[in-house]
This record gives structure tokens, sequence and C-alpha cells, in this order.
């Protein structure tokens, strides 16, 4: 009997959707008491995209999937799960996004949920593909992370309004034999502690949908800043160190530190904590703003599209979000290229 060849998760493509709608500083600043130099100093966000009113979660999810599937070279009909990282699903808790995405692009009979994890959601996706395909549960899993954050963001709260934006990444997930292609790390974390860090707090089991919620504002995100800036720096560098250390690799031997995308001056702390050289350092934040799940998928999209990544180049992924949740992968990309 021949030995049974041990099976890899392999990250075989990328697709990503931004609505056409943008909204620049220069827009905030007929909406709130902000200007374009505060915000750029602060965040490095120069404008984000909004999704129009019609166009829901689930809308931009289904484009970014279908990029992902087109550019994979995989049937549908070979897709055998669906997964969808968001914390703006079009409906309160059910049916799941991942549900109507499916059926959107004409994907049925298959095994299709959400996650929660905020920011993370795509590197926790990640986990939840990798378990699945090496447990030879599944053999192709469509992952997206997707975000209206616009229908949770009140445009009269200036410390918030002025960093997100909406979008969607996909990326398919397949099974390989061959080691080359596969996962090298992943690690994902959490602690609930700090919940109230980041959190949208109604509707919910606390604070039902009521007339109360909408005059108090519950039903909008809320942030500590502050306090979330320190942690993230904090928590970011220092599970990048393990994840590197763990599997000997230097940070200079990184082509793409593909980093969550929600402020500037936390993408440069962290790079500089770890002697990344810009060039190492993929940054998209000026362009979509924090776009949560859909953050880290729509930065490899666009380092994809420009040529920059190339087929088995190593990618470094770092996130950290509401729960609080953070997460990071060290795996190579798989699928095809484009030549420039």
């Amino acid at each position: 009997m021949s030995p049974i060849k041990p099976i890899y998760a392999s990250f075989r493509s990328i697709g990503a959707y931004a609505p056409e709608k943008i909204l620049s500083n220069a827009d905030l600043e007929k909406m709130v008491d902000t200007t374009d130099e505060w915000i750029l100093k602060r965040t490095g966000i120069k404008e984000r995209h909004i999704a129009a009113a019609d166009e829901y979660t689930s809308d931009m999810a289904a484009k970014a999937c279908e990029l992902a599937i087109e550019r994979s070279g995989i049937a549908k009909n070979k897709i055998d799960l669906v997964l969808c990282a968001t914390v703006t699903p079009d409906y309160f808790n059910m049916p799941s996004t991942a549900c109507i995405i499916s059926d959107k692009i004409g994907i049925r009979n298959v095994q299709a949920f959400d996650i929660s994890a905020a920011c993370s959601g795509f590197v926790y996706l990640l986990s939840i593909a990798k378990a699945f395909i090496e447990s030879g549960m599944k053999q192709n899993v469509l992952i997206v992370g997707a975000e209206k954050f616009s229908s949770i963001v009140d445009y009269t709260d200036r410390s918030t309004c002025i960093l997100f934006g909406d979008g969607a990444g996909a990326a398919i997930i397949s099974a390989t034999s061959n080691k080359e292609e596969g996962f090298i790390d992943l690690h994902a974390s959490a602690d609930g502690s700090y919940a109230d860090l980041l959190i949208t707090p109604a509707p919910g089991a606390i604070h039902p949908a009521s007339q109360h919620v909408i005059d108090t504002g519950l039903n909008f995100v809320q942030m500590k800043g502050n306090e979330i800036f320190k942690l993230a720096v904090k928590t970011l560098t220092n599970d990048v160190k393990e994840i590197l250390a763990k599997n000997e690799i230097n940070p200079e031997d990184i082509p793409h530190f593909i980093p969550h995308q929600a402020n500037y001056r936390i993408i440069k702390a962290v790079g500089d904590a770890l002697k990344m050289k810009d060039e190492q350092v993929v940054l998209t934040v000026g362009k979509y703003g924090n776009t949560s799940a859909a953050s880290i998928p729509m930065a490899i999209n666009d380092i994809w599209e420009s040529g920059r990544l190339q087929t088995g180049e190593l990618m470094l992924l770092d996130t950290f979000g509401g729960g609080l949740t953070w997460a990071s992968a060290l795996l190579p990309f798989a699928g095809q290229a484009i030549n420039k």
C-alpha cells in the first residue's frame, strides 16, 4: 500500500470590489468638524469608497467572489464551502450573508456560513479553510471578507466616520499535495475582556431593536481610539515577531507584509518595530480607509493587479480587530500572477 500523501491548504486566487462612490476628506469637511490635513496626519486616509443605498454587503461580496473564482480556474461546481467574514451582514443574524452570496453567484447545495471577527475576519477564515482542507473534509473553499461599514457609522461622529469604508475581498483556498504551495503557519487569538473598546452595542440580546436604540445611537459603531491604537501596535508587533521566530524567517525575507489597513500610524509603528523597508509594506489605507474584514484581501488584490505579487512569493498577513481579535499568517501565493 502506497503512503497517504499529506494535504495542504493553498492560496489560489484573489478578487476584490470597491463601490463606485468615493467619500473624500474634502467631503467630510462639509459634514463634521474636521480637515483634510488633520485626517491625513492622524490616519493616512485620503478617501474611502461608500456603497450605494441599494448596494448591500452580499452584492459587493458576490462581485469579489466572481473575480476570485474566474482567476482561480476552478469551476463553481468544484467549490464545496463558502465562508463570509462580516460585521455588517445583510440581515440581523439570519439568513447568513454567505447563504445570500452563494445564491447570487449560483453556488447551491453547498455548506455556507458567516463568522464575526471584525477586522481579523479574513485571516480567521483562512484558519477555518485550512482546517477543513487539511482534515480532508473540503477541497475548494471560497472565502470572502465584506463590509458595508457605512451602514453602522454615525456621520456626525468625527472620531469614527473618517475611518471606515465599504468593500469586499475574496479568495479561493484549495487542497494541494505540494508542500511548497501550502500555508506555512497561522496564528489566531482573542481577548474578550477588551470587548468594549470597539463595539456596536445594538441591536442584540442586550439592547433589542427599539426606539431607544435609534434615539441614543446604539446601532452605530463605537470606538475608544487611543486604547485601541496602543493595544494594536503592541499586539500586532508581538504576534508577527512570534510567528516569524517560530518559523525561523527573518523580517527582511518577507517580500509582502500585508497588515490590516486601519491607520497609517499603526502600520508605520509596526513596520518600524520589525525593521521592515517601505517596499515590503503594502499600503492601501489611503484610498480605501478601514474596510474591516475586507481590508487584507483588498490589499492583496491591489498588489496582484499591479503585478507586484508573483507566484510563490511569501505573504505575511497581520490583523487586529474588535473582540478583541488578532491573527497572523505566513503563506505563499499559489495562484497565477500577472506579468507586467
